[in-house]
């Protein structure tokens, strides 16, 4: 086991310490978006208790996989000549427990790991992979208690129904599961410093707003460049990794990608996020459970998040697009398409109105990830809450009118935070006509909700709020970058 070379993670790694030292056999599924770090995380932290690794190879044939298998088998027991290939899924198990019963009767009180890297690769069509695993566990590896089952993925969705929720032989079989999620802005911060690179927090929420908390891309980023000069050469230099990264991200996830890839274009478009009808009426599709699925792929793999707004009911969901890249990409990556821009382009938009623009909905965006800090900084840390955006359209142009809300935090002590998010680069002030907004929209939540709840205006913006009469009468509370890290 060893730890001291992974950034963050803290109740990842608590759980899989509890796995080792644990007297039962260990059966753990680790699933999240491609490059969020799970190989990596289970490579590292188990190191040299790792005794058999199998990865699956994207759209192979069974024979290829089963190839694989057979050479896999060879590294683990050290021999120089590969084994036969098996013929069959449950001939390859047969042939791993072979391996594992000589190791494990050896080494009764050590745990030993095996691990299936890409495991929804593997379950080529019609191979009877899974039928194999799951004989596999319940006949053998459940009865070892010194044996630890970690199986992988990057479709999270494939995961999720077939190993998660899995209604067949491996029903109730986990024994833990992680759903490995982007860091957060605290820990891309440690993620950075390990590697030697120091930027200012306001440059990392920069950073963070392009390539979200994923480790695989938080990797190229150079010590001695600015957040900038990072972006320009990972995302606009002609042989940037981010530059052709979507269409690669999309295809390794979703079999049949069509769907979801015209769910998140059009999401893309509406920052505020569409209900169950909206999306049926702009993409086409039919309601029913294929549309569900794929909503719940998109969600399962960090690309977007449903939630109820304040006061509605569970059929008045909102789907939102929430995955930073996939925002920065359709501002700014798609539009270019092929074209080769000039060295040093995103550093020359410092001041781009449509920069400006997407930063706000970036940054508002990264907020409401980080609630959970935010209301640590609110100090109601333990209070229940609920929290999302709110939004009212009147169904015709009369007064009051319309009004968006950035965040709302909706808590159990009669008390709600009614949340303005400004990304600045330096300190926000508060105008006469944008207090008078404010008002605005305080005024339209109250008398279209019918709250009797006390409401805190709480501005939450990079370096703080100048004091002046208008923040005197209006603002509650001041949340500055520190607060999300």
């Amino acid at each position: 086991m060893s730890a001291k070379n992974i950034s963050g993670r803290k109740a990842e790694i608590n759980l899989l310490k509890q796995a080792l030292s644990s007297a039962n056999p260990e059966f753990i599924a680790v699933y999240g978006r491609r490059r969020v770090g799970k190989t990596w995380l289970v490579r590292e932290f188990f190191d040299d208790a790792l005794c058999f690794e199998i990865t699956g190879i994207h759209r192979a044939s069974l024979n290829d996989q089963l190839a694989n298998f057979a050479h896999a088998l060879g590294k683990a027991a050290g021999v120089s000549l590969l084994p036969q290939r098996p013929l069959t899924w449950f001939e390859a198990f047969a042939l791993l427990e072979q391996f594992l019963e000589a190791l494990l009767s050896q080494e009764a009180e050590t745990k030993r790991v095996v691990f299936f890297d890409e495991l929804p690769w593997l379950n080529t069509p019609r191979s009877k992979f899974l039928s194999a695993l799951e004989h596999f566990w319940n006949s053998y590896g459940s009865r070892k208690n010194n044996l630890v089952l970690v199986v992988c993925g990057s479709a999270a969705s494939w995961i999720l129904q077939h190993i998660v929720r899995a209604k067949g032989g491996l029903h109730n079989r986990l024994t833990r599961q992680i759903r490995l999620s982007p860091f957060t802005l605290a820990e891309t911060e440690e993620f950075l410093l390990h590697r030697g690179i120091n930027l200012t927090r306001y440059q990392i929420t920069e950073l963070y707003m392009v390539m979200g908390g994923v480790p695989f891309y938080l990797m190229q980023a150079e010590a001695g460049y600015s957040a900038a000069q990072i972006i320009d050469k990972v995302c606009f230099s002609a042989t940037g990794l981010l530059r052709t990264e979507y269409d690669q991200l999309f295809a390794s996830l979703f079999a049949e990608s069509e769907h979801h890839r015209k769910i998140v274009s059009l999401l893309a478009k509406k920052h505020s996020g569409m209900n169950r009808n909206e999306i049926v009426a702009a993409s086409h599709l039919t309601t029913g459970g294929r549309l569900t699925q794929i909503l719940e792929e998109l969600e399962a793999s960090g690309f977007i998040e449903s939630r109820i707004p304040f006061g509605k009911k569970e059929h008045d969901i909102i789907y939102r697009l929430t995955d930073e890249f996939t925002l920065f990409y359709f501002a700014w990556l798609k539009p270019l398409g092929k074209k080769i821009t000039e060295q040093g382009y995103w550093m020359s938009r410092q001041s781009d109105s449509a920069r400006t623009a997407w930063s706000g909905f970036a940054f508002e965006t990264l907020c409401i990830k980080h609630v959970r800090a935010l209301k640590a900084a609110l100090g109601i840390a333990e209070v229940q809450t609920s929290d999302a955006p709110w939004r009212y359209m009147p169904v015709k142009e009369s007064p009051p009118g319309g009004a968006q809300i950035d965040l709302l935090i909706d808590r159990r002590d009669a008390t709600i935070n009614i949340c303005e998010i400004k990304f600045y680069q330096g300190e926000f002030t508060l105008d006469a006509a944008y207090a008078n907004e404010l008002r605005r929209k305080i005024n339209i939540f109250r008398q279209v909700t019918g709250t009797r709840k006390n409401l805190f205006l709480t501005m939450i913006t990079t370096y703080g709020v100048t004091d002046n009469a208008y923040r005197k009468e209006l603002v509650s509370n001041v949340l500055t970058l520190d607060a999300l890290f």
